[in-house]
């Protein structure tokens, strides 16, 4: 599992060093896979700023130091969100890029009801530069959803640095 995140991260952190860039991270769902997979490079701290796991109203709170209720718009494991929150932890960490993920491993429901193997992904980077992607794996397999989402998002993060 980490060697395949550890691939698509060491080619995405390759691209934020060569571009002197540096990322903070959101892992929801993903319970630190997405910054595993970032920092398994070695020489990882040119480009990681910082990262934290969001699994609870005051956790996000505390890490993306919001106002209270100013994310009560926002529904969770949508795109929009994650955007947000890639916003957030870019801002917080003053880093080039924000990246961000909130789903639903399962199994069974998400406390706000969204159903298991569901994910959105953000990021956010310099010049306006947004992507996001929706993943639906359709999976009670809490790991396999927790491997497929983290292995979207450095995809994502990695494809958008190529064609940025």
């Amino acid at each position: 599992m980490l060697e395949e995140l550890a691939g698509i991260g060491a080619q995405a952190g390759a691209l934020l060093k060569a571009r002197g860039e540096t990322i903070a991270v959101v892992d929801g769902a993903t319970g630190g896979l997405i910054s595993a997979g970032l920092l398994a490079m070695p020489g990882a701290s040119a480009y990681f700023a910082g990262a934290g796991i969001v699994y609870t109203l005051k956790g996000r709170r505390i890490l993306l130091g919001h106002e209270p209720g100013s994310l009560r718009q926002y529904r969770s494991a949508t795109e929009p969100y994650a955007l947000r929150q890639a916003e957030l932890i870019r801002e917080r960490f003053d880093a080039a890029w924000g990246l961000a993920e909130t789903g639903a491993a399962g199994p069974g429901k998400h406390p706000l009801g969204v159903a298991s193997g569901t994910s959105a992904i953000g990021l956010v980077g310099p010049g306006g530069l947004a992507a996001s992607v929706l993943v639906e794996t359709g999976s009670e397999d809490r790991l396999g959803n927790m491997q497929a989402f983290a292995s979207a998002a450095l995809a994502l993060l990695r494809d958008t640095l190529s064609r940025a």
